[in-house]
């Protein structure tokens, strides 16, 4: 049996090793604040988070799959935590089978173990196939259907109480029925375990009947001896029904194992949506374009991350982004730029992975990778100077860069003077350019950006940090080309001169001479 609600025609495997940059995307995207939202402190969920999300889809047909099915978890998000709960019962029943586990190399001890799970897997079977029976008509996605029909197709009447009969069999209440054969020597061989004779039947029938003749012995309560063979004479006409017990277990323990992974990406889902539209925060199903188009259009994106944070709204930006290489984002200092740049990434990787995104509506070409680069804070644990460690990071991107990636880059090349930096950033971005590598750029180097605005490329989108006459920030990115200034100054009155001002009017307000 197989649930297929991440895939197709295959499960997920939440033991695939994660991208490369990792550590990088979780750092710079603040992605550890999403995946504790999915989680509601449950460990397993955040790490079923975690690996969903960083091992994004490049598949359009399999992200629009996940979508579909979330939809239909959406629809019913009590029927969908009622199946993962499910997959939950097992492992805390399981606790309790600890004897299958610590004594599973004695056949009998598999056996009786195996016996066990495997009427807690029927009875926990039973549970899906009534949630199947009773709610299956409300599911329209493709993957649901499916997985209800299985459910229905293998696990029908006639076969779940099969099952419990040969469960009743196999716990050998009257005792084991083997059948052997005399091999070299008079050793025994061909062990094997029959089916009892448990036929009701009149005790004047069961008298008269027809049986071969046989013959019994009785081991004496001290022959410790005699106990001992025939222990072992039942272990080998076990041991093939435990191997065949055992196995069938197992098999039924990982279907739960991975319906509980599977489904568990969707409650994740559902825990996220529960928070975010408590806040009244906008989501949407993206529409997802190939990855070779240049498509990135939105309305009212947001930091999911930022949100999750704050108890208040967050300000949505708009983008018309289609047919654009290179994006370069300027303006006033603390404006919302890398806030902006963060939701940019979020949003193409939960995309990516089959989730709705936080905006109104949202379409972008897939990314063959995601990647970013931002600015360190000093580190004395560095050998080298910032720009020396920039490059360095920069130089381990290009050797995983791929035609159609997605490059976030955050104020990237600052630590030299402008003039060397713009070079550089110069340089660096006509080349990835070249390799059909989408760019989203951060910066305050005035030379770079007004170079490129002056030279009006078509695959050049230029965006600005909203500020107002008097200063005041509206976090909102606007088009608009880059300015000379990044309004420092704004800053310096905000720390120096209001502190200054306020320190000043408290000192003359406690001065009894004012107050005369």
């Amino acid at each position: 049996m197989k649930a297929f609600l991440m895939y197709r025609s295959c499960d997920f495997d939440l033991q695939q090793p994660l991208p490369w940059n990792e550590q990088a995307l979780i750092q710079d995207l603040g992605l550890n604040t999403l995946f504790r939202a999915m989680a509601r402190d449950d460990d397993f969920l955040f790490n079923i988070a975690k690996s969903a999300v960083l091992l994004s889809l490049t598949d359009i047909d399999t992200i629009l799959y996940r979508q579909d099915i979330l939809k239909d978890c959406l629809k019913n998000p009590d029927v969908v935590r009622n199946i993962y709960d499910i997959t939950v019962e097992l492992i805390q029943e399981k606790k309790k089978n600890w004897y299958y586990s610590i004594l599973s190399h004695y056949p009998d001890s598999i056996v009786h173990g195996a016996v066990g799970l495997m009427q807690i897997f029927v009875r926990l079977l039973k549970k899906l196939r009534h949630i199947a029976d009773e709610h299956a008509h409300k599911f329209s996605s493709e993957g649901f259907k499916q997985f209800f029909s299985m459910l229905r197709r293998e696990l029908d009447d006639d076969y779940l109480d099969e099952i419990q009969e040969h469960l009743r069999h196999l716990q050998f209440k009257n005792g084991v029925f083997i059948s052997a054969e005399l091999g070299k020597g008079n050793e025994g061989t061909n062990y094997l375990l029959c089916k009892p004779d448990d036929r009701k039947q009149g005790w004047l029938k069961h008298f008269f009947a027809n049986r071969l003749p046989s013959y019994t012995f009785t081991i004496h309560e001290r022959d410790e001896g005699g106990f001992r063979a025939l222990e072992e004479l039942r272990h080998l006409g076990l041991n093939s029904v435990a191997n065949a017990v055992a196995q069938s277990a197992d098999h039924v323990e990982s279907f739960f194992k991975m319906l509980r992974v599977e489904v568990g990406f969707y409650v994740g889902c559902l825990n996220l949506h529960d928070q975010l539209t408590r806040k009244r925060e906008p989501v949407c199903f993206p529409s997802p374009a190939p990855a070779n188009e240049r498509k990135h259009t939105f309305i009212g994106l947001y930091d999911v991350c930022l949100s999750l944070r704050l108890q208040q709204m967050v300000v949505g930006n708009n983008l018309s982004g289609d047919n654009k290489d290179l994006v370069i984002i300027t303006g006033a200092n603390q404006g919302g730029k890398s806030t902006f740049l963060r939701s940019i990434g979020l949003a193409q990787l939960m995309m990516q992975c089959g989730m709705f995104v936080p905006a109104k509506s949202y379409s972008s070409n897939i990314a063959s990778a995601l990647i970013t680069h931002y600015k360190r804070e000093e580190d004395i644990a560095m050998v080298s100077g910032k720009l020396d460690e920039e490059l360095a990071r920069m130089s381990e991107i290009v050797d995983h860069l791929a035609p159609n990636s997605l490059l976030l880059l955050n104020e990237s090349f600052s630590a030299t003077n402008e003039r060397e930096g713009s070079e550089i950033a110069r340089q660096i971005t006509r080349a990835l350019m070249e390799k059909r590598i989408k760019i989203f750029f951060v910066t305050h180097l005035y030379d770079f950006s007004s170079t490129l605005a002056q030279a009006k490329m078509k695959a050049v989108l230029f965006l600005r940090a909203e500020r107002y006459a008097d200063g005041a920030r509206t976090f909102k990115i606007i088009e608009g080309e880059p300015l000379a200034t990044s309004y420092g100054v704004d800053l310096y009155n905000e720390i120096f001169v209001e502190k200054t001002n306020r320190h000043n009017e408290t000192d003359l307000s406690s001065d009894p001479r004012v107050a005369q």
